[in-house]
């Protein structure tokens, strides 16, 4: 939960802490980890500052114990020297061991290990004591969890300031160690999962315990789950801000100003929550993990019933192999064994695409292909290497809910237009202004009555145009008329507008 915290280095500083690992890379790697064991060991007893004295004789204590390890009685100043140089331990002059002048006017050099340094031993030495055996998801520590919180929200609700620093220093733990155990565990089964073909009898010597496992988890965090949410929830009601305040105030780390606390206070719980509670758009932390778990029950069934069959048959990967290998042995010749390899692998030469640029006349034909510029191919072709066709015709697919709403929108459509046209035979197209649905109908029974116009002497004399409503007439004005919309003025010089029923009295 602290990892995201890395993200904030810069290039130089990762270098720098890089640089701690350096001992891992040398050819006597092995010398210098027991160097550093010996050194732990010290420090372990509260003996912080050590020299070469000190460190030979923690190893040859060590070495009472352990068989392994080396003699370095003679080379140990240097690889403290060397270690100092890496930054994992620091290297100090103290005069006051020098019991003679001889050893006084010696370097006289103490070391310890710096914080950084530390942590990188302590890293290696979790690397080395891993093992495949202790993976494992904790499903009992969702109980855990849950008092935590409860316990929380009642401490903060009371004003418990030192209960509240306790339960949330225990939730952090808690859940660091849910997170490490969780993604250790995914990580191994994926090893088990992909070395099953080398070694298939470890993954059906562990298969029974390994669904039950996982299936006990996945039942645990589907019963704690909403519980776990509404306790998150319950702790938030008390307010979050008080119980940061709180917390940072209880905590008495020397090194980080109280602004400092409150922050690294708020993105522990910011971590916590995310863990518990669904944000829009985003699954929580355990719900992740319930779907990956769930993924990987599924993937170790089908694991599980492809090597039962391949058990039954007698034939698996590694069988197939064995049988190639013996057929390629066996060819005549090299060309045979090559035709019988790409065969196998499905090698086959490569398939250059090409096309021709939309405007030819544009590229030299004496351009290279590297500077020519690129065409669009189609992806039939780059994945078949198939020509592009028009397919087969795709049947039509009938819509019944879509036609329906769209016979519905069209008989909406035309009733306005009926009560518009209407509207217009009522109250005429002059002296008013017109809606949007009369200018509609007055453009459309226009268009018509142009359409159908007459004329006499290279002079328009009239025009009428009709739908089953009314009609629409160009009555010969020396005047002219206009036509007000919402959109606009419309004139027309020499006309005027007559709009009737199809059987009635006009209006102008």
């Amino acid at each position: 939960m602290d990892g995201s915290r890395a993200l904030d280095l810069d290039a130089l500083a990762i270098g720098d802490r890089f640089r701690l690992f350096n001992f891992t890379r040398r050819d006597d790697h092995v010398a210098y980890l027991w160097v550093l064991r010996a050194m732990e060991r010290l420090r372990a007893v509260h003996r912080v500052q050590v020299d070469t004295d000190d460190v030979a004789a923690a190893l040859r204590d060590l070495a009472q114990v352990h068989d392994d390890v080396p003699q370095l009685d003679t080379g140990l100043r240097s690889r403290l020297d060397a270690l100092a140089d890496d930054g994992i331990v620091h290297r100090l002059e103290d005069a006051s061991r020098a019991g003679t002048l001889e050893r006084y006017r010696n370097r006289q050099s103490v070391y310890q290990f710096s914080e950084l340094g530390y942590r990188a031993f302590i890293a290696v030495e979790d690397v080395l004591a891993a093992r495949v055996r202790d993976a494992n998801l904790s499903r009992l520590v969702f109980s855990d969890i849950l008092d935590d919180l409860k316990a929380l929200a009642v401490a903060n609700r009371t004003g418990d300031q030192e209960q509240v620093y306790r339960r949330l220093s225990r939730l952090n733990q808690v859940m660091e160690d849910m997170v490490r155990r969780s993604a250790q565990f995914h990580v191994t089964l994926s090893e088990i999962v992909s070395s099953t073909e080398t070694s298939p009898e470890l993954f059906l010597r562990y298969k029974n315990a390994l669904l039950v496992h996982m299936s006990d988890f996945m039942a645990e965090l589907d019963r704690y789950l909403p519980r776990l949410d509404r306790a998150v929830r319950d702790v938030e009601e008390t307010g979050v801000n008080t119980l940061l305040v709180r917390a940072a105030d209880a905590d008495d780390r020397p090194f980080l100003s109280p602004a400092e606390r409150i922050e690294d206070w708020e993105r522990r719980w910011q971590a916590l929550r995310a863990w518990f509670t669904r944000r829009p758009g985003y699954e929580s932390g355990a719900g992740e993990l319930r779907r990956a778990t769930r993924s990987a029950v599924s993937a170790v069934i089908a694991l599980l019933r492809q090597l039962t069959e391949a058990q039954r048959g007698g034939v698996n990967r590694a069988s197939e192999l064995r049988h190639l290998a013996q057929w390629v042995y066996n060819t005549p010749d090299e060309d045979a064994a090559y035709a019988l390899m790409s065969a196998a692998f499905d090698l086959g030469s490569a398939r250059h695409l090409g096309g021709a640029h939309d405007d030819v006349e544009e590229i030299s034909p004496r351009a290279t292909w590297w500077d020519a510029p690129g065409i669009e191919i189609a992806l039939t072709p780059f994945r078949t290497g198939r020509h592009a066709g028009p397919g087969l015709p795709q049947p039509v697919r009938v819509d019944t809910g879509q036609r329906a709403d769209l016979r519905r929108r069209q008989i909406e459509a035309r009733s306005a237009e009926r009560a518009a046209a209407r509207s217009l035979a009522k109250r005429g197209a002059h002296g008013r202004v017109l809606d949007d649905a009369e200018t509609r109908v007055v453009m459309s029974l226009l268009t018509r009555a142009l359409e159908a116009r007459a004329v006499v002497a290279g002079r328009l004399k009239s025009g009428s145009g009709s739908d089953d409503t009314v009609v629409l007439r160009l009555v010969p004005d020396p005047v002219g008329s206009s036509v007000r919309t919402t959109h606009g003025v419309m004139h027309l010089p020499g006309f005027a507008l007559e709009i009737v029923p199809r059987s009635g009295r006009a209006h102008g």
